[in-house]
């Protein structure tokens, strides 16, 4: 080949590389929108309510690892929002008594009404020993009491070993995430963030199904 065509290959080459990246670079945009996007939905859902607090189920399950959850279960249970309450995730050392003087009753108001389940250390975990107690117990509608922000992936987790039961959401926002300077916090975006990138992960079917060390934000 001449000088003349040397050249001209040349050319096209560096064309070519100058068109991979501008595609690339358009790609990684996109990725980045909706990366974005999609932690805008998750804030959003991070920040909600309890949108049918009034309604009655078959059970309660609490998913361990935050403040004011079990309290917010036992309250429901009080209330008789549902005739059973399943504590998942929780530590060897607790016991019925420590979650009674934690509601406020006695141990004889919770026995044979609550459940202490010890097995899940995940969230993955949580929903199968949800689902093998609602399966257990027949229940048909449960609802499911934990932190908004981990709401989203709780919920992913349980429609995949429990489609048949009617799962209503309870979240509950941390004191910490309702403090008006939480949002100035490089702790409540890191929470925030990381919680977002495993709930992608668990859309993604990355989650393993039994982790051997707690979550630290169930």
């Amino acid at each position: 080949m001449n000088a003349a065509g040397l050249c001209g290959a040349a050319r096209q080459d560096r064309l070519r590389r100058r068109q991979w990246h501008r595609w690339a670079a358009l790609l990684a945009t996109l990725v980045l929108l909706a990366l974005l996007g999609g932690f805008g939905w998750f804030l959003r859902l991070a920040a909600t309510t309890p949108a049918d607090p009034d309604r009655a189920t078959d059970g309660i399950a609490v998913l361990t690892g935050g403040a004011e959850r079990v309290e917010t279960g036992l309250r429901l249970l009080r209330q008789g929002k549902a005739g059973r309450l399943l504590v998942s995730g929780v530590h060897p050392d607790v016991t019925l008594a420590d979650l009674a003087r934690l509601g406020g009753a006695g141990p004889e108001a919770l026995a044979g009404r609550v459940t202490l389940g010890r097995a899940a250390t995940s969230t993955r975990g949580n929903a199968r020993e949800i689902a093998e107690w609602a399966k257990a117990e027949g229940l048909a509608s449960i609802r499911i009491v934990t932190a908004a922000y981990h709401m989203p992936r709780a919920l992913l987790e349980l429609r995949r070993v429990l489609p048949q039961a009617a799962l209503v959401a309870h979240p509950v926002v941390p004191a910490r995430l309702r403090d008006r300077d939480a949002g100035t916090r490089l702790r409540t975006w890191s929470l925030l963030a990381g919680e977002y990138l495993k709930l992608l992960a668990a859309e993604a079917g990355l989650t393993r199904p039994g982790a051997p060390t707690p979550d630290p934000n169930r």
